[in-house]
């Protein structure tokens, strides 16, 4: 009898009339019918009866650059690849970090609200509303055009909280779910959220805050350093592990694959920021040596060499880059060179590269072939001399 409850409460509003069905068949058959009905549950709808899900605690940040429009969301905690559920974005819509006793629906099923209009301080009330378990949550939304909302449930461990960027006329707005008395306040603001939970002290977020006001430069730049404050300021009184940081286009290519930025994650890690940071600056170059391939593709001579003279220059400057990869930069900006009919520039590179590693050396006769090398075999001998005997 209480099983058939149960059943008939959380399908009230979507099946009505199919517990009696259901209960008809054998215990085989409820099974299956139960699956069917849970795929065809509208996707706005967090569940009622599930329980909640990993114990992420941790601080991240959501913000956008109101220069470039560039949207993301940058997160550390003590939890393994916390960059799997906490970190969501979509160019043209917005980004979301989704923690605590973490539910990843905030996340699918925020950046589908927002994807057809739904601004992010309604669409994060929309979803709180659904949740039962909402006072456990902490959740932050921020949309294309710049408006954040943040929750942080009553019962978040302590110490625990956010702050989000103020709108133009300097108010945050706090706004209470009215069958929600006790569980939390949701903040609304403009251009950015921090927040945290389970941390060493209260003075986390405030950090997060004030570094990402004060730090120049580009947004990626300004979120890693509100990370970096946070775990100055004493970060998760768990210690650290994992790390993650996304960040996309202002607006849509309508190819996915082009429009993020950074997706960056440390799953885990000693000195997860450090490796982050260090990512990033890889993810730089190697930004560079995608766009010189495409100028490649083009026909681009002049944009290819300085695009992967750009490329070996970041990962030059950057502490902690293997040499293979340094390599690589080095080689495709001699090859560039030769393609510019500046040959002898290119040869000591390419002596350094072939004498790093001779498979550069085997690979580079067959690119005449292929068109990225001139079909010249002058200039190939030239080249090939630099690999010695």
């Amino acid at each position: 009898m209480l099983r058939r409850k149960a059943f008939s409460f959380a399908f009230a509003d979507n099946t009505a009339g199919i517990s009696t069905l259901i209960y008809n068949f054998s215990a085989m058959k409820r099974l299956i019918l139960l699956v069917l009905f849970a795929s065809v549950i509208s996707p706005f709808v967090i569940a009622k009866t599930q329980k909640s899900g990993p114990l992420v605690h941790t601080f991240s940040i959501v913000a956008r650059d109101p220069q470039t429009g560039e949207m993301g969301v940058a997160v550390q905690s003590h939890w393994f690849s916390v960059g799997s559920i906490v970190t969501w974005a979509e160019a043209g819509v917005g980004a979301i970090a989704t923690q605590s006793f973490v539910e990843p629906a905030y996340g699918q099923n925020g950046l589908a609200l927002m994807r057809t209009g739904t601004s992010a301080p309604n669409a994060l009330v929309q979803l709180l509303k659904e949740d039962k378990a909402r006072n456990v949550r902490q959740v932050a939304f921020i949309d294309a055009q710049g408006r954040v909302a943040a929750w942080t449930g009553a019962k978040d461990i302590q110490a625990a909280g956010d702050i989000v960027g103020k709108p133009a006329n300097g108010q945050v707005v706090a706004a209470g779910l009215d069958d929600a008395a006790g569980d939390g306040m949701v903040h609304i603001g403009e251009g950015y959220s921090v927040q945290a939970n389970m941390m060493l002290n209260e003075n986390i977020w405030p950090a997060m805050d004030k570094a990402f006001r004060e730090t120049k430069g580009e947004l990626v730049d300004r979120m890693l350093a509100a990370l970096d404050a946070a775990q100055s300021a004493g970060g998760d009184i768990r210690g650290k592990q994992s790390a993650a940081i996304v960040i996309v286009k202002a607006k849509s290519s309508g190819k996915p694959w082009q429009d993020r930025i950074f997706d960056l994650r440390v799953d885990d890690n000693p000195l997860p920021l450090k490796e982050l940071r260090r990512l990033v600056a890889l993810q730089r170059a190697y930004n560079h040596m995608n766009a010189g391939d495409l100028a490649t593709e083009k026909g681009d001579k002049e944009g290819a060499l300085r695009e992967y003279g750009a490329a070996e220059q970041i990962a030059r400057n950057t502490p902690d880059v293997p040499a293979s990869r340094l390599n690589e930069m080095m080689y495709w900006h001699a090859v560039a060179l030769v393609n510019m009919n500046r040959v002898e520039e290119a040869l000591p590179i390419f002596k350094q590269v072939f004498t790093a590693d001779k498979n550069w050396a085997t690979m580079t006769p067959r690119l005449p072939k292929v068109g990225q090398l001139p079909d010249d075999q002058q200039v190939l001998a030239k080249i090939m001399a630099q690999a010695g005997s």
